[in-house]
């Protein structure tokens, strides 16, 4: 371990940056991050001695790494942190007690000089608005636009084309900056959306027959054609067979169904805290279709 760095150290830079995620940093940000700011290769397989998440390896990393190394990452990862919680929590407290304080300690302790005034400000902005949640009235109109759209009786490409256009709407009235269907040279996507740092793309089926398994394979084809930080979110309004879940393996996406939108409608969820959540479920269990009456238990 490097000289100085204790046990109660690493705590610290495990509840200023993250455990098992640090930040909003993909794969691809954090060996950029490490790369050009730092001078190391993060994902070596010197730094996998804890593990090989990304903040495993930052702990291995402080323990590891040399000083130098660590006395230019740490301002950085500080100056990340800023950003971050100024735009996942405007005008929110740090949750880290005294958090540049205790950094600053760390710095100097190692022989380097504390963050100056240019990144001392506050790791959350206080004057940033919250983000305003939609007004009853929009909600319930979206409620009854989900509705109406349950009783259409039209060809079922119009009513693919109405469903795509509700979930843009439901997205973008709690903040997921959606954008429309759109053709690339060689394949449709039904939308995308941007939430916690990370794209989605959509595939939206209005079927009332449920899902099966070569479907949502021919959608994984999709996300792995593109990044790795991309993911996926397959809404099926008729659900999934049981044979889907036989034959496929959910990676990069998670699943909805019509009764999924219809109790997020009904209860007024916020629909981005319905994909935290989704995600999270499948991470820790495996189980990329959860149901919002399980995750939102009454």
């Amino acid at each position: 371990m490097v000289d100085s760095i204790k046990s109660v150290d690493l705590k610290l830079i495990a509840d200023l940056f993250g455990d098992g995620y640090v930040m909003d940093f993909t794969n691809a940000t954090y060996a950029d991050f490490f790369r050009d700011d730092v001078g190391i290769e993060i994902y070596d397989d010197v730094y996998s001695d804890n593990g090989n998440s990304k903040g495993k390896r930052l702990r291995t990393f402080m323990q590891k790494g040399q000083r130098a190394a660590i006395l230019k990452a740490l301002p950085g990862l500080w100056e990340w942190r800023v950003g971050y919680l100024a735009k996942e929590y405007p005008g929110q407290a740090d949750t880290v007690p005294q958090a540049l304080d205790r950094l600053n300690a760390l710095i100097e302790r190692l022989g380097g000089t504390r963050i100056g005034s240019a990144q001392a400000k506050a790791a959350v902005s206080p004057s940033a608005p919250a983000a305003a949640k939609p007004s009853g009235g929009v909600l319930a109109a979206l409620e009854q636009e989900f509705l109406a759209l349950m009783a259409m009786d039209e060809q079922p490409h119009r009513r693919g084309l109405s469903f795509e256009r509700f979930l843009k709407k439901w997205f973008d009235v709690w903040g997921l900056d959606p954008n429309a269907s759109f053709a690339t040279k060689s394949e449709q996507i039904d939308g995308s959306f941007h939430h916690d740092s990370t794209t989605y793309i959509i595939e939206a089926k209005w079927h009332t027959k449920p899902t099966n398994g070569a479907m949502l394979h021919a959608f994984q084809g999709k996300l792995q054609e593109r990044p790795d930080w991309t993911r996926g979110l397959y809404v099926s309004y008729g659900g999934y067979s049981d044979q889907s879940f036989d034959a496929f393996t959910a990676k990069r996406l998670i699943m909805m169904d019509g009764t999924d939108i219809y109790h997020a409608l009904n209860r007024q969820i916020d629909v981005g805290e319905v994909i935290r959540r989704k995600v999270r479920r499948h991470s820790e269990h495996r189980q990329p279709f959860a149901r919002v009456t399980d995750l939102f238990p009454s």
